[in-house]
């Protein structure tokens, strides 16, 4: 769209949910609107406020606009990173998109691995933002904005969860007399969220899994009278289906519930359309495949998910173990040099050969050299088995790929430890896997998934409150629990935690079972031959068959090899 006032042009992806009130604002300062879109919004607002104006925003969004005036490209992403941008420089063109795979079809950018995106995709299972898979090709942070001028590129942090562009802290000490002021304005915050963002001129459904964080969006939206369409994926395998749960909510709050049922079956025959969708590889993101084309199918065309509440609520189970973890550390670094290397020797030797352990022994073996529990508590594959995986050890790709790890762990050192565990979980996992897989899946079947529990400005409330509230030993999540004012079962709240995961455990040894082994056994002759170790990689496959690890790791291998197939990467 352009302006014809200033000849400024803008490209956006996204949606800004208090434009409406922005557009206010700017009408009373003399502006005039020939249509009642969000995008003419952001026209005026940059062309009123320059980069200040995405002070004025609630929403998700990737946006360029061409300031015509001043002959530059100004680019911009969303606070908490709900919408990915990409940006490159090849052949003398500045490049940006919404997707890799765009800037990939330009024939311009060279589809070579990026050898710091492959040792954060064996560390943590997808990429780390700003590197990308793709060698040249990076991913404006959430909370900046970019400028192209000149042939040169400026990028500057406009919003952070902790700090401010000004220096300030986002976090303060309130009085423990404040606490019932405090939790009622954020239960508040959280209600303005959520029926801010059902904001639509389409029906708009809900994914709904039977857990605090979902049911909490339908209840909330069950106080406005409105007739709810919600979505379930149900298994056969008893142990990851939810929808008792589910349905209880469903009847709860009287929605139109619809159930997902997945098979094995449904996964490998969706299996290379679901590859395909991946904007980049990851060991995530199936789950929201299946309900996302399920829910389009129904004709729903926008939907709400639950996403974030956990990293921001405090849900995960790693807000009580990582703390317990740099307690270690700082216990370990005060022991003699002398006893440290016998000991973890010692714990090495006693310890069964599990994921689990593997951490701890790492941890313990490390001396200081792990850059933070959190990361290896988040990790995929150890640094001594990612070495063993990489046939060339490549040091420089390795430090680069923990730069941005560095960085989110200093700006999270003043906070508490809940809350410290709430800016990584926010800015590492969070970010890089379940944002990017959420708005790649659902946007491979034109559905738009909005998460009201991300709003920055609900972060900002919650970042503000000491670690402690957030974690109560009889109910989880008590801060979000207490915002819907008893109206969750207790059979919601005090349920078992459970992620919402599909049942790869059983089908990686059933059906999926031929194509993992093929696919596997062919990484010698396939385009990650000079990067991973053959025999490496069938270790790990056999040590999945003798319950010696996990599903996640065959499987990011697998989903490795095959998206580089699919979209003609190499090494």
């Amino acid at each position: 769209m352009q302006d014809p006032a200033t000849g400024n042009w803008i490209v956006y992806n996204g949606e800004i949910y208090n434009f409406r009130q922005v557009r206010r604002t700017l009408e009373s300062r003399g502006a005039t609107f020939q249509s009642d879109s969000d995008t003419e919004v952001l026209l005026k607002a940059y062309g009123e406020w320059g980069e200040d104006c995405l002070r004025e925003l609630r929403g998700m969004f990737a946006l360029a606009i061409w300031d015509a005036r001043r002959h530059r490209l100004f680019l911009a992403r969303d606070p908490m990173g709900i919408k990915p941008l990409y940006y490159g420089a090849f052949a003398n063109h500045f490049l940006f998109a919404s997707e890799i795979r765009t800037l990939l079809g330009t024939g311009l950018v060279p589809r070579q691995l990026d050898p710091a995106g492959l040792a954060n995709y064996l560390t943590f299972g997808s990429p780390c933002d700003p590197i990308t898979l793709i060698r040249g090709v990076s991913v404006l942070r959430p909370g900046y904005f970019l400028v192209w001028e000149n042939g040169n590129l400026q990028e500057t942090m406009y919003w952070d969860l902790v700090e401010r562009p000004d220096g300030s802290a986002a976090a303060f000490a309130p009085r423990p007399a404040e606490r019932t002021r405090l939790e009622e304005e954020l239960g508040a915050t959280v209600g303005e969220s959520v029926r801010m963002q059902m904001v639509s001129d389409v029906p708009v459904g809900v994914f709904l899994s039977g857990g605090i964080d979902s049911s909490s969006l339908v209840g909330i939206l069950s106080r406005s009278g409105l007739q709810l369409q919600t979505f379930s994926i149900v298994f056969r395998e008893a142990d990851y289906s939810e929808a008792e749960y589910s349905r209880l909510i469903a009847r709860k709050f009287g929605t139109e519930h619809h159930e997902i049922l997945c098979s094995q079956h449904d996964v490998f025959e969706a299996l290379p359309a679901a590859i395909a969708a991946m904007d980049q590889a990851t060991i995530d993101g199936f789950n929201t495949y299946f309900v996302a084309r399920e829910t389009r199918a129904a004709g729903i065309k926008v939907a709400l998910s639950g996403l974030g509440g956990d990293e921001l609520f405090a849900g995960y189970s790693s807000f009580a173990a990582v703390p317990r973890m740099e307690r270690f550390v700082r216990y370990w670094r005060h022991l003699p040099d002398a006893l440290k290397t016998p000991l973890a020797n010692a714990f090495a030797w006693l310890c069964s050969d599990t994921d689990q352990n593997r951490k701890l022994v790492a941890l313990a073996q490390a001396n200081g050299g792990v850059l933070h529990p959190y990361f290896l508590a988040r990790m995929l594959f150890t640094a001594r088995q990612r070495d063993s995986l990489t046939a060339a050890y490549d040091e420089q790709a390795t430090e680069r790929s923990q730069v941005s790890l560095q960085e989110n762990l200093n700006r999270s050192r003043a906070l508490d430890p809940v809350n410290r565990v709430s800016y990584l979980e926010s800015r590492c996992y969070m970010l890089n896997t379940l944002l990017r897989d959420s708005d790649a899946m659902s946007m491979a079947h034109g559905l738009e998934l909005r998460v009201p529990l991300l709003d920055h400005r609900l972060a900002e409330k919650l970042f503000a409150m000491p670690g402690d509230w957030k974690l109560d030993r009889h109910t989880p999540k008590p801060l979000l629990v207490a915002a819907l004012q008893g109206q969750l079962p207790d059979e919601i709240v005090h349920r078992r935690k459970r992620g919402f995961a599909l049942p790869f455990e059983h089908w990686l040894r059933d059906e999926l079972r031929s194509e993992v082994n093929r696919t596997l056994e062919n990484i010698a002759d396939g385009p990650l031959a000079s990067v991973l170790d053959a025999k490496a990689v069938s270790g790990i496959w056999q040590d999945f068959h003798r319950g010696r690890t996990s599903w996640s790791r065959p499987w990011a291998l697998y989903i490795l090899q095959r998206w580089c197939e699919l979209h003609s990467v190499t090494a």
